[in-house]
C-alpha cells in the first residue's frame, strides 16, 4: 500500500459502504472539489477500485480561485492513475438564491459527464454531519417525510457512499495522506443556511449527529413506505383519461393525499411544490375550485384536475 493511504480497514468499510450502493464491478464517477471531504473519497475510492474510477471537478465561475483548485485536483488525481476531467458550467442565480443554481448547474455537468464516459453512477462525499444539517435546515422550513428524509443514499446515477463517515475522520484521512486540501470559505459564511448549521452543531454538542443522521435515515424509510402506499392508491383512486385527471381523496390521510395530487399534477405537467399543493388542497376540501399554474381543479367527492379554459377577454 503507497505511502499516505488511508489503512486497510477504512478501505474494507468503504469497499462494502460503495459495494452496497453500486455492485462490485460498475465504473464510478467522483464528484471532487478539492475539499476535505472529496479528497478522502478520491483517496479512498483509488485504492478500494482501482482502475473502475474517473474523477471530475466542477468550475462554477463563481471564484477567481476554482481554476487553481481543478488543476490541483487533477494533479491529485494523475499521482494515482486516476482519469480526471473539468466541467466548466455558467451559474445563472434564481429565485432560490446562488447556491441552489449552483448546485442545479453542477448536478446537470456531472450526469453529463457520466453519460459520456460510460460511468454506471457518480459518488459525491456527502457525509453524516452533512445528512444531519440537511435535517435540520429543512426542520426549520416545515419539511414534510420526504424534506426530512435528507440527503438519500442513492438518488438516480448518484450515490453517496460516506453518509455512515463523520466530517472529522475524513478530514483525517487526508492530513494522513500528507495532503493540504481546498478550503472553500463559503462553507463559514454565515448568510448561508447551511453554514449556520454547521455552527450550530459545533456550539451544541449535545445534537448528536449520529443520531440525527440516523433519524434521517428512518425518514427515509418511512418515505419509500409511503411512496409505495400511494403507487397503490393512484392505481385504485386516479384515472387519466384525455387531458384530464380524476382522483378519489375520500377517508386518506393527508400525506398521501398530498402525494396523489402531486402526482395528478405532474401528469399534467404542471410542477407541484409542497408550499402550492397545500392550498390547493385546502380550497378543494373546503369544496371550492382551485387553480394551480395552467390547471384548474374542481372539488367534489371526485376532484377533476384539467387545464384551465383560456380566457375570454372583451
Amino acid at each position: 500500500m503507497p505511502a499516505g493511504s488511508p489503512v486497510a480497514d477504512r478501505i474494507d468499510r468503504f469497499r462494502s459502504d460503495i459495494g452496497r450502493l453500486a455492485g462490485d464491478q460498475a465504473r464510478i464517477g467522483l464528484a471532487v472539489s478539492g475539499g476535505p471531504d472529496s479528497v478522502a473519497l478520491l483517496l479512498l475510492a483509488a485504492e478500494a477500485m482501482p482502475g473502475r474510477i474517473a474523477a471530475a471537478t466542477v468550475d462554477h465561475g463563481l471564484r477567481p480561485e476554482a481554476a487553481a483548485e481543478a488543476a490541483f485536483v487533477a494533479g491529485l488525481c494523475a499521482a494515482r492513475g486516476v482519469p480526471h476531467a473539468t466541467l466548466a458550467v455558467t451559474v445563472a442565480p434564481t429565485g432560490e438564491g446562488v447556491q441552489a443554481a449552483a448546485r442545479a448547474a453542477r448536478y446537470a455537468a456531472l450526469e453529463g459527464w457520466r453519460a459520456d464516459a460510460g460511468l454506471a453512477f457518480v459518488a459525491t462525499a456527502h457525509h453524516a454531519d452533512d445528512q444531519a444539517e440537511t435535517l435540520l435546515m429543512r426542520a426549520s422550513r416545515g419539511a414534510g417525510v420526504g424534506g426530512l428524509a435528507g440527503i438519500r443514499a442513492a438518488n438516480g446515477a448518484i450515490i453517496r457512499p460516506l453518509l455512515g463517515w463523520r466530517r472529522a475522520e475524513l478530514a483525517a484521512i487526508v492530513a494522513e495522506a500528507g495532503i493540504d486540501p481546498v478550503d472553500d470559505p463559503s462553507n463559514r459564511d454565515p448568510r448561508y443556511d447551511r453554514s449556520r448549521m454547521r455552527a450550530l452543531l459545533a456550539a451544541n454538542p449535545e445534537l448528536d449527529v449520529p443520531g440525527l443522521a440516523q433519524a434521517a435515515a428512518n425518514l427515509a424509510d418511512a418515505a419509500r413506505a409511503l411512496d409505495w402506499a400511494a403507487e397503490r392508491l393512484w392505481n385504485e383512486r386516479a384515472g387519466v383519461a384525455g387531458n384530464g385527471v380524476t382522483l378519489d381523496p375520500a377517508g386518506l390521510p393527508a400525506e398521501l393525499v398530498h402525494r396523489l395530487v402531486r402526482r395528478a399534477l405532474a401528469n399534467l405537467d404542471e410542477e407541484g411544490r409542497a408550499d402550492r399543493i397545500a392550498p390547493l388542497i385546502a380550497r378543494l376540501e373546503a369544496g371550492q375550485p382551485a387553480s394551480i399554474g395552467a390547471i384548474l381543479a374542481r372539488p367534489g367527492a371526485i376532484w377533476t384536475f384539467a387545464p384551465a379554459p383560456p380566457r375570454r377577454f372583451g
